[in-house]
């Protein structure tokens, strides 16, 4: 038995290479595997808070950035259904937000800043989870969701980010950009750069491979003649004036701690003596006014809406309120339906 199976195995081994040889085949090589390279080529930024960066101490980018964020793909345009609460009036530093509802165009001229790290995780106006690296951004009043083109003016980017969350609440801001975001327009060094931000309406991709054409020419382009100014006059929203003193401060206010920014004449807010008479639930008190904006915005992405929700400013202290309501009772049913999972610890008080 033991002579048979040599006899097999050593016929095996001479007529493998045989038959390999008839049939054309190379012999067995060890072929090696190839991946796309990988590419972290992140700029360098300044140390948080000092003096020369674009973000506060607390923020900036990320520990662990993912590799190829500059191959990552714009935000796909596409119809999708209004948040439910997103997209409510809202006060923040006694301003009054109106965001817009309607399928129509939207231009603005602006600073535009990103957010990092801070906010990566937490939840958005919309409700959705912050997530840096992906092709996102904030502002004020267009609709949550929608899409906007953002070019930067001076080298001519652009970039289609969905904007699912409010903000920025700072004089001469237009949109604040995700870290993925503002890293291909070019704006992390810089911190906050002017962009041109004009929205893309779902039901027309044709008008978006135009602009996408046409980039370049429009950044660098001039200010249109009267005549196109005036149709589009109730659509285009500058501020010349806060983009120059933002410009001048780009080495200071830009680039200062958070407090240093809370200056009076960017933040002013009436005081809280100004509020209704009633009942109202107080849901926070903040020394900063972005922690006050945050939960402001975080309260909201919750879907907890009883009655109006905003930040007044009492004195060195920036609460978030709602109401508000007729009596004590109504204003503690209210506190009732707070979601547990926002860990506040809210109170009633009395104007």
């Amino acid at each position: 038995m033991a002579t048979l199976t040599a006899a097999l195995l050593g016929g095996c081994a001479e007529t493998l290479p045989a038959l390999r040889s008839a049939m054309h085949l190379p012999p067995h090589e060890a072929r090696a595997v190839t991946h796309p390279p990988i590419k972290h080529d992140l700029p360098a930024l300044p140390a948080a808070g000092s003096g020369r960066g674009g973000y506060y101490q607390d923020d900036g980018p990320g520990d662990a950035a993912p590799a190829n964020l500059r191959d990552i793909p714009d935000a796909q345009v596409r119809a999708e259904p209004l948040s439910r609460f997103a997209n409510r009036p809202y006060t923040v530093f006694g301003k009054t937000y109106t965001p817009l509802i309607e399928e129509q165009p939207y231009a603005q001229r602006g600073m535009g800043s990103w957010y990092g790290k801070k906010f990566h995780g937490q939840k958005t106006s919309s409700g959705e989870i912050y997530d840096m690296y992906k092709m996102t951004a904030a502002h004020p009043t267009l609709p949550i969701p929608s899409f906007a083109r953002v070019t930067h003016v001076a080298s001519g980017k652009q970039v289609v980010v969905r904007i699912n969350d409010r903000g920025p609440f700072h004089a001469g801001r237009v949109v604040d950009l995700s870290y993925t975001a503002a890293l291909k327009l070019g704006l992390l060094s810089a911190g906050s750069q002017e962009v041109q931000i004009e929205r893309v309406l779902a039901n027309a991709p044709e008008r978006l491979a135009t602009l996408r054409r046409n980039a370049p020419e429009m950044a660098m382009a001039r200010p249109p003649p009267l005549a196109a100014r005036d149709e589009i006059a109730a659509l285009i929203l500058t501020n010349k004036a806060e983009i120059k003193a933002e410009k001048a401060h780009a080495g200071q206010a830009e680039e200062a701690p958070l407090a240093a920014l809370a200056a009076p004449q960017a933040l002013a807010a009436p005081a809280e003596a100004a509020l209704v008479s009633g009942f109202w639930v107080q849901l926070g008190a903040f020394s900063r006014p972005d922690k006050a904006a945050e939960t402001r915005a975080r309260i909201a992405g919750q879907g907890w809406a009883p009655a109006a929700l905003d930040v007044v400013v009492a004195g060195a202290l920036h609460k978030v309120l709602s109401g508000p309501f007729a009596s004590r009772a109504e204003a503690l049913d209210a506190v009732r339906g707070l979601p547990s999972a926002l860990g506040l610890k809210p109170i009633v008080i009395k104007r």
